[in-house]
């Protein structure tokens, strides 16, 4: 499964915030969307960071109160890791356990497209499963012959060994 088909099913709507926006208003933002994360663009739409709900964590230990006083470039991730609409579900998993990261901005030509969580790519991963578990039932119960399920003995496997 791709990027682009998990996109299509959760939808691409993507919150953006500006680099000199109050930590205070980015807690705003990913508290009245449920999101934990924020992409963090300049004006002209191209991606400076994300700002996620460990960073402003990280921040209050930092700085304590003062962290309330911050913008969202100085608590922001800059090393932004994106990935496309065509990478797989696996390639995904393996970025985001390998870098330790929950959140990827979706790029396609330079422009920011969506964002995927873990819990997103989860979910996908659990259809994909139950979808090859619902084919492998399908093909222990019957035969899959050119484009259609038919019955084990229509499809040549029900004779026996030395039967014509």
């Amino acid at each position: 499964m791709y990027v682009s088909t998990m996109l299509k099913r959760k939808g691409n709507q993507t919150i953006t915030i500006a680099p000199d926006a109050a930590v205070s208003s980015v807690i705003n933002l990913l508290g009245s969307h449920k999101i934990g994360a924020v992409i963090v663009t300049d004006g002209r739409g191209k991606i400076r960071g994300i700002i996620s709900e460990r960073d402003i964590v990280r921040g209050l230990f930092e700085h304590g109160q003062k962290v309330m006083t911050l913008t969202a470039s100085d608590l922001m991730s800059r090393d932004v890791v994106s990935c496309r609409t065509a990478d797989t579900i696996s390639e995904l998993m393996a970025v985001m356990t390998e870098r330790n990261i929950r959140h990827l901005p979706v790029v396609e030509a330079g422009r920011l497209v969506g964002m995927v969580s873990m819990r997103d790519v989860v979910k996908e991963r659990l259809i994909e499963v139950e979808s090859d578990i619902t084919g492998l039932r399908d093909y222990v119960a019957g035969a899959y012959v050119i484009g259609e399920w038919v019955g084990a003995e229509q499809a040549g496997y029900g004779a026996h060994v030395g039967q014509a």
